[in-house]
């Protein structure tokens, strides 16, 4: 028997669900529409009846009511990450958004405090994830996330497979989580919540960590900062351990030793190595630890000599300059918390 779309305890009104049986696919859009858009969300149809039990007119009728929105690919070719630190780092190390890290910290202490026993992941790191990513939940996006993986799926092709996989997930999310997929509004590259889950990461990593049965990365806080921590944990984040320290360079660079850019790059040459090719971390480092070096433009040229955390933190966001503005928010939260509390 077809599974039906909307599930018993769904968030979804009968306003919402008329309308979306009543839109045919001609609807008139604002945007030109590519050729591809509306023949492969027909066949997203389909494909999604055979292959996980949709109920075919239901699912057709969502479809039906996906906008393909031009701003969405344009955004996808100017993301954030195009620009240098030090333009980039002044997007999110900014006074207000420490002044919010202070207040998240000390309104959620002993939900962090949990997260951070069970996962190993310091609350200022969990806190400054979080603030990038929706300034504390208060930003958690515009676009409706059908929109922007119809949108991506299906008329972006340098990415397309891996937004329409996408596409299946946040179907399934939603059928799994009862969340109305017409409603549900995120990044315009469809990452939803407080933390921006996309959705595959959304299935795998997200936790129930207050234990009522659901993972709602919407409003409830304790699942929002258990998943971030658990995401990191999964991910390879080392309990203790180091994220990455500033670097001076002694002279030309020895032989042997890879500098990173804004890619990241996985820890592979010991300190010892590092520092026999003329490299000096600011801060004292176990010598057999594993290390990447990165060089950035922030303050002229920046060196960062990074470790297992600071990947595992571009496991979140594929960006050595996102990784880099969490580990400066985080400090700088701590900081500001430690002199209020002194």
């Amino acid at each position: 028997m077809p599974m039906p779309l909307f599930a018993d305890r769904t968030r979804v009104s009968a306003t919402t669900l008329l309308v979306l049986l009543l839109s045919p696919w001609s609807l008139a859009f604002a945007d030109d529409v590519p050729a591809s858009y509306d023949r492969e969300r027909e066949r997203f149809v389909a494909e999604m009846v055979e292959e996980h039990g949709f109920e075919q007119a239901e699912l057709a009728a969502l479809m039906a009511s996906a906008r393909y929105q031009q701003s969405i690919v344009d955004a996808m070719d100017q993301p954030y990450e195009g620009k240098p630190w030090g333009a980039y780092r002044a997007l999110f190390v900014t006074p207000e958004r420490i002044a919010g890290g202070q207040r998240f910290l000390a309104e959620h202490r002993a939900l962090l405090r949990q997260a951070e026993t069970a996962y190993g992941v310091p609350a200022e790191v969990i806190t400054a994830i979080i603030g990038i990513e929706t300034n504390y939940g208060a930003t958690l996006g515009s676009h409706r996330v059908i929109d922007a993986l119809t949108t991506l799926g299906f008329a972006y092709p340098r990415r397309a497979g891996f937004f329409r996989k996408e596409l299946e997930e946040f179907l399934l999310l939603t059928r799994e989580e009862t969340v109305d997929p017409a409603s549900v509004r995120g990044s315009y590259a469809g990452a939803v919540g407080q933390p921006q889950f996309i959705p595959s990461s959304y299935r795998a990593y997200a936790v129930d960590f207050d234990g009522d049965g659901r993972r709602d990365l919407w409003e409830s806080h304790a699942d929002v900062i258990g998943s971030v921590a658990a995401y990191l944990a999964q991910h390879g984040w080392q309990r203790g351990q180091p994220i990455a320290t500033a670097a001076t360079l002694n002279g030309p660079i020895g032989s042997g030793v890879e500098i990173g850019g804004k890619r990241p790059l996985v820890p592979s040459i010991t300190v010892a190595q590092l520092e026999a090719a003329g490299v000096e971390p600011q801060e004292t480092l176990e010598p057999e630890a594993r290390v990447a070096l990165i060089a950035l433009d922030g303050d002229g040229r920046e060196y960062w000599v990074t470790l297992d955390n600071f990947y595992a933190i571009t496991r979140y966001n594929h960006s050595n300059l996102y990784a880099l503005a969490a580990v400066a928010l985080s400090r700088a939260i701590a900081t500001a918390a430690t002199v209020n509390e002194s």
